[in-house]
């Protein structure tokens, strides 16, 4: 299967997409028809009927993916099966200690680091609130955690709606963040550093190569960096 075989008209097709395609992206980005949001139909994208944005947290639970910001600073759901070599290439091999021993993390990267894996899983509301980001408080929140998805130390492990007193939902599905390694356990943690970075990326690019068949090189390059 390719992206230009994709058409999403259900929550299963974008479940299959995830397992089929591996690297899914949210919004369209610069390599074009690379998005759900090019091959969705149109009644389920920001529509009055439940669509791609309601399915995002079962999308995340039922096919175990990774989900976060990591291309483009824009959202992707990458399966479980090629997410280890995606974030040991993220990481170019570091766990986050070592990473902030060698002077390559910002502080206020590791104190939200920190906290993450201390009180994974936990939403965004939650965290921000253990961690004093408030008026007269700790500053950059949404950049740490931005820096955090994008070096794959942090993911987006599910979605959580509000409830009323009535137990009725309401608003949009508040993210609950998680670390890679609690969220998919041993499967990843004993596999993130099986290879060289450069062999993950190797692979993650071939990948790509594959599923993307019309983009040029410079291109899926340029949106893995």
């Amino acid at each position: 299967m390719t992206f230009n075989d994709l058409e999403i008209k259900s929550r299963d097709d974008l479940i299959n997409a995830v397992h089929e395609l591996g690297f899914v992206p949210y919004f369209r980005n610069s390599i074009e028809g690379f998005s759900i949001e090019e091959h969705i139909d149109p009644r389920f994208w920001f529509s009055a009927e439940e669509g791609a944005w309601e399915w995002k947290g079962s999308v995340i639970r039922d096919t175990g993916c990774a989900y976060g910001k990591f291309l483009e600073r824009k959202a992707v759901y990458i399966s479980p099966v090629l997410f280890p070599d995606f974030a040991n290439y993220r990481r170019d091999g570091y766990d986050f200690d070592a990473l902030y021993d060698d002077g390559l993390a910002k502080r206020s990267d590791k104190f939200l680091y920190e906290l993450l894996s201390d009180n994974a899983p936990i939403i965004s509301k939650q965290l921000k609130k253990l961690g004093d980001y408030r008026k007269g408080g700790n500053k950059g929140f949404d950049s740490a955690i931005l820096r955090l998805q994008e070096q794959c130390y942090a993911l987006i492990s599910d979605f959580v709606y509000m409830k009323d007193r009535y137990g009725q939902t309401y608003g949009w599905g508040v993210a609950e963040y998680s670390t890679p390694e609690v969220f998919m356990g041993n499967t990843f943690s004993d596999s993130v550093y099986k290879h060289e970075p450069k062999q993950s990326y190797e692979i993650i690019f071939k990948h790509m190569r594959r599923i993307l068949p019309e983009a040029t090189d410079s291109e899926i390059r340029k949106i893995l960096k």
